[in-house]
């Protein structure tokens, strides 16, 4: 194997590489063939991703070479940057953009957020061929998670408003599936909207931790039952209040952690971001550390003793 292709070997688009063709990889420049400009190119680590992801759209969701670019220009003013990877719809309107060049999620999200609002693009995708991001364009302000993109000839609406139940929560883990740790969704969510929400962010956090523990529970016990702390295409408001009187269940279950009369603090558009952040992660019966590490950034000893109390003695 190439040693270009050994970090794209770790990771979820491994079974593609047996699909790429190759030439002069003995020499000192070896070259890729792009399937969408249909010549070959200088093979570099990134190209190397990029010509997986053009499989991993085509193969696996079904997006037509001719609806694709690669390097695709984007206009700032009298500046033009290029884009990874833009997949067209059938009007040739710009429906995803992808980057694989950035090696850091932040660096990623933001590029895509500069040419997904350049564009209008509703779809961004970050990809470092070990772990991968969804987001849903939701104003020029906001991105939110997608637990999926969808599929060629499929709306993005379908993928909102699929109902999930415990087992669909077990299946498609974020923590597991995308490579990631709570602590990183909490620091997305930070750099997203909780860093200038004019809230205390650990309580923030824990209340939704605890809905959301409270939901899994409730949902283990009754396999059948779709999830709630989830949004599935409402309102952000509308999302708010399912949220609250979520939170107001938990509170009566387990009593004692928060007041009787506590509310969740968070703007209904901000909590939209944080619940597309946290609704496909399972938290139920997991690995304390996980939740401890992300409680262990975000604050003191003395509220992460009472947030570790309530993890390890109640009563799930």
């Amino acid at each position: 194997m190439h040693p270009y292709l050994e970090e794209v070997a770790k990771g979820y688009l491994r079974p593609y590489i047996t699909e790429l063709n190759l030439s002069d990889t003995d020499t000192k420049s070896p070259k890729i063939e792009c399937l969408v400009r249909k010549k070959f190119v200088k093979l570099t680590p990134e190209e190397a991703v990029r010509q997986c992801f053009i499989l991993h759209l085509h193969k696996s969701y079904f997006y037509p070479l001719n609806q694709m670019q690669v390097e695709t220009p984007i206009h700032f003013g009298r500046e033009i940057k290029r884009a990874d990877i833009v997949v067209y719809d059938s009007d040739f309107k710009e429906l995803i953009i992808v980057e694989v060049k950035k090696s850091t999620l932040k660096e990623g999200k933001e590029q895509l957020r500069s040419y997904c609002n350049a564009t209008g693009a509703i779809i961004g995708i970050w990809s470092n061929a070990i772990k991968h991001s969804f987001y849903h364009r939701r104003d020029p302000n906001y991105f939110e998670d997608l637990s999926n993109i969808p599929k060629h000839n499929q709306s993005l609406t379908e993928i909102l408003e699929e109902r999930w139940t415990i087992k669909t929560l077990k299946d498609k883990d974020k923590l597991f599936n995308e490579k990631k740790s709570l602590k990183d969704l909490i620091l997305e969510m930070e750099d997203e909207v909780l860093a200038n929400a004019g809230v205390d962010v650990f309580e923030e956090v824990f209340k939704l931790i605890f809905t959301k523990l409270y939901d899994e529970m409730q949902s283990t016990r009754e396999p059948s039952l779709h999830l709630e702390f989830r949004n599935y295409g409402e309102t952000e408001n509308q999302l708010l209040n399912k949220i609250q009187k979520l939170f107001d269940k938990a509170k009566d279950k387990w009593q004692g952690v928060f007041n009787s009369d506590s509310k969740i603090a968070l703007s209904p558009s901000h909590l939209s971001v944080c619940i597309s952040s946290l609704q496909s992660v399972k938290l139920f019966n997991s690995n304390l550390d996980v939740v401890d590490e992300a409680f262990e950034y975000l604050i003191s000893e003395t509220p992460l003793a009472k947030a570790r109390s309530f993890l390890t003695k109640a009563p799930y």
